[in-house]
């Protein structure tokens, strides 16, 4: 593979690629299942199955699963891909690529912040609810909330991905090729348990504990 094209880690492609599938099927399944029992705020002429609840529940909680290995990369392996102490600085001076590697980081966190909150969200619903017609449970309203931010900051994921490193970062996050250097062996070199950034020390601990939350909810619903 050419040293001048951007290269993207295996391990972070594999899980990127996953959560990517995954995201989008939960982003799709559950557009399906509001519009099969809710559709308050605008609906399509979809058909309404009952499985669709099932077909979302089982692509969340493959999700659900990928969050644990893909947020302990992003924080103690991609960290320099989330918001950094140098972020505000950057944000400081529009227009400039710094500016604009600052709102993609920006970005990618705030989507790993709103995946934790859809999984811990869903992971308090009860399956009755809308087939019932019990639209109201904060759980609920604020799952929706959580995958309208998801579908947002996926916008701008894509967008800032493409004005920071344009068709060849994205070609390189789907690319089969594979360096030398690139293995096992290597990820647990790179692997820091301290954080670059003092303001992901939080967040991380945020992220876990909602995934832990998420985890144990339903042996107590």
């Amino acid at each position: 593979m050419s040293p001048t094209r951007p290269y993207q880690p295996l391990l972070l492609r594999l899980l990127h690629g996953a959560m990517a599938l995954l995201t989008l099927l939960a982003i799709a399944s559950g557009f399906w299942v509001y519009n099969t029992y809710d559709g308050r705020w605008g609906s399509l002429p979809l058909p309404k199955p009952y499985y669709t609840q099932d077909l979302h529940g089982t692509g969340a909680l493959a999700l659900f699963l990928f969050m644990f290995p893909f947020a302990i990369y992003c924080f103690h392996l991609g960290d320099r891909r989330l918001w950094s102490d140098q972020s505000w600085e950057q944000l400081r001076k529009p227009g400039t690529p710094g500016f604009w590697l600052a709102l993609q980081r920006l970005a990618n966190t705030l989507m790993l912040v709103a995946l934790t909150m859809a999984v811990v969200t869903g992971r308090m619903m009860q399956e009755s609810w809308l087939p019932q017609k019990q639209l109201n449970h904060l759980p609920y309203l604020f799952h929706l909330l959580a995958w309208l931010v998801v579908v947002l900051c996926l916008g701008f994921h894509l967008l800032f991905s493409a004005k920071v490193g344009g068709f060849p970062l994205w070609r390189s996050m789907v690319s089969w090729g594979r360096r030398a250097k690139d293995n096992p062996q290597q990820w647990l070199r790179d692997f820091r348990w301290q954080l670059s950034a003092k303001s992901l020390q939080w967040l991380q601990w945020l992220v876990l504990a909602g995934l832990l939350f998420a985890l144990t909810v339903p042996l107590f619903a």
